[in-house]
């Protein structure tokens, strides 16, 4: 059976009984877009998403926030368990996507930790390049990555 990945908007008003959320993972989730969504606002699709492998969440994306300036971050996360499999990189090309058929003049850009490691290669893979450090109030010093 080929596994087919699909993108689920992660609303403010999920509960935690619905089955994408079981385990651990599901649950931090929406405890995290509980309290991200009043600071950031909620807005689609610029939102966060829970990535689902045959109706099993095996990571997430999404949009820091809404547009700024013509330009959007993207983040992206593969549950550990679920990492190598190429399903980050599946995430990073369908927001993209999502950003671009939003509004095809906007920036898309991303940051990493200040060394190459797998999600700098997810990056390149899906035609980003570093731009410069930059801070980042999780990550400190950070890559920012641009897409071409």
């Amino acid at each position: 059976m080929t596994s087919i990945l699909r993108l689920q908007s992660i609303h403010p008003n999920d509960r935690p009984s619905d089955p994408i959320y079981a385990g651990p993972y599901g649950q931090e989730l929406l405890r995290m877009y509980k309290e991200y969504y009043p600071k950031v606002g909620f807005q689609i699709p610029w939102v966060g998403y829970v990535i689902i492998e045959n109706e099993t969440a095996v990571g997430t994306c999404g949009f820091t926030m809404a547009p700024v300036d013509h330009q959007v971050e993207i983040a992206y996360w593969t549950f550990p368990e679920n990492e190598g499999k190429g399903i980050a990189s599946w995430a990073c090309n369908a927001l993209v996507q999502i950003a671009e058929k939003e509004n095809p003049n906007l920036q898309v850009v991303a940051k990493t930790a200040p060394e190459k490691n797998a999600s700098t290669h997810i990056l390149e893979k899906n035609g980003f390049s570093f731009q410069e450090v930059v801070q980042d109030a999780k990550i400190g010093d950070a890559w920012l990555w641009v897409r071409k």
